[in-house]
């Protein structure tokens, strides 16, 4: 070089150096954050990546947390109802207990009823005082509102689920029948309003009987019933009624005949009449009277039998279009974010029989995942449990146990009560059964796939945005061996011009 004003090899390991101190210095940031992007500059379309996922693990553990305080909410309202559980399990000791009268004096049955007194106060007590963070769970606070109920045609209606709009429209329920519910019925003729009980001929001319017996059977039990020659059917229908509770059937007149229904509809309830002792073994002429299918309403009847066994059937459901579930009267419809049980009316308990009703609010709602809509909400009813709520419309309520109650201890109905704390039983049974399904098939489930998204998701983040510390190391390492080398050539760089004073000797 014989130049010294420009030291183009001087600024050429200037630039080299540089260049290294850059790489050096990203290699050094990200061994030491740990993060292959620290910047927009680094990697700009994996930078915008890796921020969704950021943005994406940040929802999804909310979601965890959310689905974690539902378990939670959940518990606490399980250890009030388990409590209630026990206590109308002790209700229904003290009952049974009083309704041994020949045994219980009234000291006892006042003592009793003393005690269901403290019980029942003390059920209305835990359900107003079961909260969690001060939202009471167990007086209704949850359960959902509905309007429009027509209480002919739907007796009870329960919401175990509805996923209402955020914007607070009410959702219609559509109710329709399409084939009613029925009951077992038999009808029996007799002959000209009395039974005959006939001769041994079975035409008049034979040896008068002084007696004629059948069996009843309904879905509570069977009773014998055996009556004089002439015997009234006004005075069978009676006899028939004075074991209604014990059977489970009703009689009733329409002319000549008795018509036996059971008290229940549904496929599970049925009436069997059975001729033990007719008069007459010919069916042809019979000298009391037939046993057969009540069709038609009272007073006809298909049939010419000694023994008649009709089953009811249960309805046929339409809800929103989907059918339902049914049983007897009672209907009910589950989906995803939509479950409702009905028990319909007289009213609309016809073929094509249409009600319907507007649920406008309430519920609880939990938000189980990781974007805030509707889909990701998850709503549970949880109906109150106070004494004024647990039985049903048909038995009573357990406030009807109290003193001076329809159902009391002392000097009440007591089967009457023992239906009531059955129905209450029950009432509880389900909820808790509900709020357990919830908690295990929901909120576990919904834990476990949020656990798993979350680490998926995780692993994606890292894969676009985490420092590879393997790659790293040795792009420092070559990073360091340059810088060191630019530094040796640009120092030689620097000496090269002082070559040029050999010349001027």
């Amino acid at each position: 070089m014989s130049r010294i004003n420009q030291n183009i090899s001087s600024m050429v390991a200037q630039r080299t150096l540089g260049s290294q101190n850059m790489s050096l210095n990203k290699s050094l940031q990200r061994l030491s954050t740990g993060l292959r992007i620290n910047r927009g500059s680094d990697d700009p379309a994996g930078l915008i990546a890796s921020e969704n996922l950021r943005s994406e693990k940040a929802a999804i553990n909310a979601a965890i947390n959310n689905a974690e305080r539902a378990e939670q909410v959940v518990n606490v309202a399980e250890g009030g109802l388990q409590e209630v559980s026990n206590l109308l399990i002790e209700l229904q000791s003290l009952v049974s207990s009083t309704a041994n009268e020949a045994g219980v004096s009234s000291e006892e049955k006042s003592a009793n009823q003393l005690q269901i007194d403290s019980i029942l106060q003390t059920i209305d007590r835990i359900a107003n005082a079961t909260a969690f963070q001060g939202e009471k769970l167990l007086n209704g606070n949850f359960d959902y509102s509905t309007e429009n109920i027509n209480s002919a045609e739907l007796t009870d209606v329960t919401i175990n689920a509805a996923k209402l709009a955020d914007d607070g429209t009410a959702m219609a329920v559509d109710v329709t029948v399409v084939d009613a519910a029925t009951t077992g019925a038999i009808a029996i003729e007799t002959s000209g309003g009395v039974f005959n009980a006939g001769d041994s001929n079975g035409d008049g001319s034979g040896t008068q009987f002084a007696s004629y017996t059948i069996e009843i059977t309904g879905t509570k039990g069977s009773q014998q019933f055996t009556f004089a020659d002439e015997t009234s059917a006004s005075d069978i229908e009676s006899a028939v009624n004075s074991f209604a509770d014990q059977l489970g059937v009703t009689a009733s007149l329409s002319g000549a005949y008795i018509r036996v229904d059971a008290q229940e509809f549904g496929s599970e309830s049925f009436v069997r009449v059975k001729e033990l002792n007719d008069g007459t073994t010919d069916d042809s002429n019979p000298s009391a009277g037939f046993i057969g299918e009540a069709i038609d309403g009272p007073g006809t009847f298909s049939g010419t039998e000694d023994t008649g066994s009709i089953w009811g059937s249960d309805a046929t459901v339409l809800i929103n279009g989907t059918q339902a579930t049914t049983n007897g009267l009672t209907a009910r419809v589950s989906s995803a974010g939509f479950d409702v049980s009905i028990t319909i009316g007289d009213a609309a308990n016809t073929d094509g029989g249409n009600s319907s009703f507007e649920i406008t609010g309430g519920g609880a709602n939990f938000n189980l995942a990781p974007t805030v809509d509707l889909a990701g909400k998850v709503s549970l009813g949880i109906e109150t449990v106070t004494t004024g709520n647990l039985g049903s419309g048909d038995s009573g309520f357990l406030s009807d146990l109290k003193s001076g109650g329809i159902s009391n201890v002392q000097n009440g109905d007591l089967s009457k009560a023992q239906s009531v704390i059955d129905d209450a039983i029950k009432q509880v049974s389900s909820l808790r059964g509900r709020l357990g399904a919830f908690q295990k098939n929901t909120v576990g489930s919904t834990i476990s796939s949020l656990g798993i998204a979350l680490e998926n998701t995780a692993a994606a983040e890292s894969q676009i945005r985490d420092t590879d510390f393997a790659a790293e190391t040795a792009s420092l390492t070559r990073g360091q061996i340059l810088q060191q080398a630019a530094i040796q050539s640009l120092a030689l760089a620097n000496s090269s011009p002082q070559a040029v004073l050999s010349l001027l000797g």
